[in-house]
């Protein structure tokens, strides 16, 4: 590392430490400080979380059918690194693994029976419960991260410029990101994509806790889950020591594939022909509705409008804590690919799959307590996909691979995230020492343990919300930035072809000797 290099990790760190020194010091009075945080963030920061979220899906739609589509994410001879199959495997893992199947039932049986509009537990609440699932995971949420993947891998392949989020901002501020102003765009980041990762830490270590616990009657507590976390530390520190083309690739692929093992499952042993035809509803209402729900607040309706800022706004904040950490994956496996191609792929597909899986998991959920009378919604969050299992055939065996399943996506989470960790706080190295990543290891489940234990979930939802706000704003400018870097780039390609038929035609108007 150079000088400029170790002030970034060395701050990152000392804050770090201090945050987890307090968290176990005064893990109460931490507590309490995050409900007030919360609170004061959501109600007063939720307009402008939704008007972020939409500018960002307008910003990626402007961007595939712009005269920017066809310029590449490298240089023009460049080719992708990865196939099509495994660079999706690839951004599934690193995406949004552990919340797929924390929320896969969850989520779309809890909007079943708590609507933000209208009466629940009915059939429209079902159909509004699944829109709203398709709003959180869907287009607006791979927007978020494909701009920001866009920006880094643009600055990185085309610019060769490093790979940091203040790299990103070189076209507004030139030189001035190698100063103060550019180190503290990189601390930020690492402090979002800490608190980020973490909550999908917490969540996968709860979820497999409570499979556990269904399997082998294993209790459901946080020391356990503790020791949970301590055991997959060790794996992911391991997997991470073996580099990206090794570990994580070898880990994405199969967890995609015990992820579509599952999926497949799931559809046949389920009510089949309901969930195609809810898959198809569903997809439909959300295309219709899609911009009213991302900008709706609901300023007369308390009730509503809790809804909004608990999950809507929670759900924004999320995705762009996580944009360092999913951005910077995505754009170090995206190289060679050109700008439509890019955009398209990771708005699209993940949004159509993330549907595809909500729906026959969140669908088999309102199947079995809609038409056959089960309390799937008096379960917990973290339970109630065993539930669901429970009254399903070769529901052991589910059990079975959906633990297997939390347990890898949480070790490429956690894997991915060092690795990012350790590129913010080494000058954007893309292969930063054992030593970096060991540490920043340590620290993202330290934090972990010390959010759920001062405040749980909602612990983890504060973090997240709060270290979300700067990293917008970065956002922002760094989608100006990229679009005065693009537009430079198509004036530098026209005067090169002018150039070059000038050329040309000089040497065929120059008389033979």
């Amino acid at each position: 590392m150079d000088n400029s290099d170790r002030t970034v990790f060395k701050i990152s760190v000392a804050i770090a430490i201090m945050f987890v020194g307090i968290g176990i010091l005064i893990p109460n009075q931490l507590g309490e400080a995050m409900v007030v945080a919360q609170s004061f963030m959501l109600e007063s920061f939720g307009w402008f979380y939704q008007l972020v979220a939409t500018f960002f899906l307008g910003f990626a739609i402007f961007m595939i059918f712009s005269k920017y589509g066809k310029i590449k994410l490298g240089k023009e001879d460049s080719k992708p690194e990865y196939s099509r199959p495994t660079w999706f495997a690839m951004l599934f893992s690193a995406g949004m693994g552990i919340g797929l199947l924390f929320y896969g039932v969850s989520e779309p049986i809890s909007h079943f029976v708590s609507p933000p509009i209208g009466e629940g537990g009915t059939e429209q609440s079902a159909i509004v419960g699944m829109r709203y699932t398709w709003l959180h995971w869907g287009l607006h949420a791979w927007a978020i991260y494909a701009m920001v993947a866009l920006a880094l891998a643009y600055q990185k392949f085309r610019k060769g410029a490093p790979g940091l989020m203040s790299a990103t901002l070189y076209p507004v501020l030139g030189e001035k990101v190698k100063g103060p102003i550019g180190k503290t765009v990189d601390v930020i980041a690492v402090f979002a994509t800490l608190f980020g990762v973490a909550a999908s830490l917490g969540l996968g270590s709860q979820q497999i806790n409570a499979g556990l616990e269904y399997l082998i009657g294993i209790p459901n507590n946080f020391m356990v889950q503790m020791m949970i976390m301590g055991i997959i530390t060790v794996l992911f520190i391991i997997s991470a020591n073996t580099g990206i083309s090794k570990g994580i690739k070898y880990l994405s692929n199969v967890n995609m594939s015990i992820a579509t093992l599952l999926l497949v499952t799931m559809l046949i042993l389920g009510p089949t022909l309901f969930l195609l035809n809810m898959f198809t509803t569903s997809l439909g209402s959300y295309i219709q509705n899609v911009a009213l729900m991302g900008l709706r607040l609901s300023p007369f309706d308390g009730n509503e409008a809790a809804f909004t800022q608990g999950w809507t706004v929670f759900y924004w904040a999320w995705w762009i804590s996580w944009t360092p950490f999913v951005g910077m994956f995505i754009a170090r496996v995206s190289k060679g690919r050109t700008i439509r191609e890019f955009t398209v792929a990771v708005l699209l597909v993940p949004t159509l799959v993330c549907g595809l899986w909500f729906t026959v998991f969140g669908g088999t959920g309102m199947y079995l307590e809609l038409i056959q009378g089960l309390n799937v919604s008096g379960q917990g969050l973290e339970t109630a996909l065993f539930y669901v299992y429970q009254h399903l055939p070769l529901g052991v065996l589910l059990s079975i691979l959906t633990v297997a399943l939390i347990t890898t996506f949480f070790v490429t989470s956690a894997d991915s995230a060092t690795f990012v960790l350790g590129m913010l706080t080494t000058g954007g190295n893309l292969n930063p020492s054992n030593r970096v990543k060991i540490t920043w290891g340590i620290i993202l489940v330290a934090s972990t343990i010390v959010l759920m234990a001062s405040g749980g979930l909602a612990g983890l939802q504060t973090a997240i919300i709060v270290s979300a706000l700067p990293l917008t704003f970065i956002v922002l400018v760094m989608c100006y930035g990229l679009v005065k870097a693009l537009n430079k780039d198509l004036k530098e390609q026209k005067t090169d072809i002018t150039m070059h038929k000038e050329k040309k035609l000089a040497a065929k108007s120059k008389p033979a000797s």
